[in-house]
């Protein structure tokens, strides 16, 4: 199934040793939002994710496209 945008955000979150209630203080975002975005009983939205991806010092596309990856041209 891949990583959802919700595991996306706690994982970044959790690489920086950050708890929930840390990055709430951070973005202004509610605590419980927060919780509810990781849990993906909430969706995103593009602003609270530049918001989000400014906080944890990441690219907005990070959080909003988790497992997207980029194909990379090949050296000839």
């Amino acid at each position: 199934m891949g990583i959802s945008v919700g595991d996306s955000v706690c994982i970044i979150r959790e690489l920086q040793e950050l708890s929930q209630k840390q990055l709430a203080k951070l973005t202004g975002i509610p605590q419980t939002t927060i919780s509810a975005i990781g849990n993906s009983r909430v969706r995103l939205g593009v602003e609270r994710a530049k918001v989000l991806a400014r906080a944890l010092k990441c690219r907005t596309s990070v959080l909003v496209f988790p497992g997207w990856e980029s194909e990379e041209p090949s050296a000839a």
